[in-house]
């Protein structure tokens, strides 16, 4: 089977969830109805040296189990285009939804970053494990267990009644996204061959791009004319459609050769995983030096050590570690950890700020972010031509470093300052992000044989959400610091010197109105511009943190990307695309 092009990616995905689907497509195993990668296509792009390379197309169709229900092709586009677009809006529209979820429930900053971070590593952990299971017991089953655990834990987060709730409905969101997100390209690659593959491609990333860019203001007007909890309930009649669709229309497709899951290395991972955002997180709230935070930080590195010595030990790792030893392939890996660490991060950060500081509602707030997605929209349906003719380096380096200078234009911000401010930052980071994501996915698979693309595009996917998880969580410690210290320095010797420590509490969870009720209207104003100057002091601090790792990541990916590993197909993959 081989893996979608890169220009087929939807123009408009810039939300980190989102982008695992763009290039977890099982390159390592055909269906009867796969005829063979194809022309142009990134599983081409392998070593034809290689002596694990995959058997032929006609190999592979004979060794593969597909049970169709008729010719329903089309139904699986459906099915597959009604997920996705579930997925991406549930994410996209979850951001804009969050002052609100944190005034209804009462949550801390810290517990607004669980609310995301609980979906990104629960998808983080279970990309590759889900494609293992999906290839052993049947694509279009798993997808139907995503559907529902997807459709079951949104209607959870939409009826949660404390934050704690909330996070672990989102943490099982996570599950169900993460099956969705590994087979849902896996689906319509063994269902659409030759001509029709590249039809339902082009429709699919239609629909996922429109699902993002009108995500942020759809979710606004839902937030704004019913409440928070509508952005989930939303889901609930998309996914009983694509449900339907998927039970009596879409073929199944497994591999009879899937290897078993490795689940002592999932284990390992996701304990790390989550031992190192935890101790991100909760220095925040109290220090570094907490001994609860360096028992997590040193759990973290022997745990990934021990996930190490296990992957290299192991003839069927989770995680193959020899792929880094591809220049190309590494290159890749840091550019999708940098793009989610750094914009992608910063997503929760500016939209507190529009509707916290600057007191733009929810569908204000979306309005406004259109200014980022629009330009993500634009630049993206161009760069995935042009990943057919330009070296993708060119496109991928750059594109972060057009990204990491977005950021540091969107600096400078004041107590005074208008959302204006962030527009010229704000397009020129969407530029930088449309460059970057159509050519990524080939990075991924491109330098690798077919026998491992699958492995390959589901480590560049692992790297997105692990730099969405970490990056804010890292995020929010620094952020949380330097907002303390920026009111306690501003209120020092003033007549609310004494009550800067509440007051910093307060913008970090959300209750600055609540602590304003309980001032003499004489000291109001002071509060409201401290308030204000020490979120845009910390705002403007992490605003430099996520553009430097950035500008790195860009650096490092220019470096390590390299035209020349990128191979064109041999003459037997030449043979049997045609046959």
């Amino acid at each position: 089977m081989s893996t979608p092009r890169a220009d087929a990616a939807p123009p408009g995905a810039y939300h980190p969830a989102h982008l695992a689907a763009t290039d977890t497509t099982d390159a390592t195993d055909a269906t009867a109805t796969d005829a063979g990668p194809a022309k142009g296509h990134p599983a081409h792009l392998a070593h034809s040296t290689d002596s694990d390379s995959s058997p032929s197309a006609p190999d592979e169709a004979r060794h593969a189990e597909t049970t169709a229900p008729g010719n329903g092709k089309w139904w699986t586009l459906a099915a597959v285009c009604f997920g996705t677009f579930m997925l991406l809006l549930d994410v996209t529209i979850v951001n804009v939804a969050l002052p609100d979820i944190q005034s209804s429930l009462g949550s801390s900053f810290s517990d607004l970053q669980w609310v995301i971070d609980a979906y990104a590593l629960t998808l983080a952990s279970l990309l590759l494990t889900a494609g293992s299971l999906a290839d052993i017991f049947g694509r279009r089953r798993l997808y139907i267990v995503g559907l529902l655990l997807f459709t079951a834990a949104s209607a959870l987060c939409g009826a949660s009644q404390s934050t704690l709730m909330l996070q672990l409905s989102r943490g099982l969101q996570g599950v169900g996204g993460a099956v969705m997100f590994t087979v849902s390209l896996a689906l319509l690659a063994s269902a659409f061959h030759g001509k029709d593959r590249g039809t339902a491609f082009g429709i699919w990333g239609a629909i996922t791009g429109v699902a993002v860019a009108i995500g942020p203001v759809f979710g606004g007007l839902l937030v704004s004319s019913l409440s928070w909890r509508w952005i989930f309930f939303v889901n609930i009649p998309v996914g009983a459609a694509a449900l339907a669709i998927t039970i009596w229309r879409v073929a199944e497709s497994r591999n009879p050769k899937a290897k078993r899951p490795d689940w002592i290395g999932f284990v390992l991972f996701t304990a790390s995983l989550s031992s190192l955002v935890y101790a991100l997180i909760e220095s925040g709230r109290t220090s570094f030096t907490d001994s609860v935070v360096v028992g997590c930080f040193a759990a973290a590195v022997v745990l990934m050590a021990l996930f190490v010595v296990l992957e290299l030990r192991s003839s069927k790792p989770m995680l193959d570690l020899s792929l880094f030893r591809l220049p190309t392939f590494s290159g890749g890996a840091i550019a999708a950890f940098g793009i989610s660490a750094g914009i992608f991060s910063m997503l929760l950060y500016l939209t507190l700020y529009l509707q916290d500081v600057l007191r733009f509602s929810a569908l204000g707030t979306g309005l406004r972010l259109l200014v980022l997605s629009g330009a993500i929209l634009v630049v993206a349906t161009v760069s995935g031509r042009m990943s057919s003719h330009l070296p993708v380096r060119f496109l991928i380096g750059p594109g972060l470093a057009l990204i990491g200078i977005g950021l540091l234009l969107m600096r400078g911000i004041d107590a005074s300052s208008e959302w204006t401010h962030l527009i010229p930052g704000m397009i020129v980071a969407g530029i930088g992000i449309g460059m970057v994501n159509p050519p990524l996915a080939s990075t991924a698979v491109g330098v690798v044989s077919p026998r491992l693309a699958g492995m390959a595009s589901g480590i560049n996917s692992t790297f997105r959400q692990v730099g969405i998880a970490t990056g804010i969580a890292l995020l929010g410690t620094l952020f949380a610091s330097r907002l303390d210290d920026a009111i306690r320095a501003a209120a020092a010797g003033g007549p609310l010197a004494g009550r800067s420590g509440s007051l910093a509490s307060a913008v970090q969870s959300g209750q600055v109105s609540a602590a304003l009720a309980k001032l003499p209207k004489s000291q109001v104003p002071i509060a409201q511009h401290l308030a204000a100057a020490g979120f845009t002091t910390a705002l403007d601090r992490i605003l430099l943190i996520a553009g430097i790792m950035t500008l790195v990541a860009a650096v490092a990916s220019f470096l390590l990307i390299r035209t020349k590993d990128f191979h064109t197909p041999g003459e037997g993959e030449q043979a049997a695309e045609t046959a």
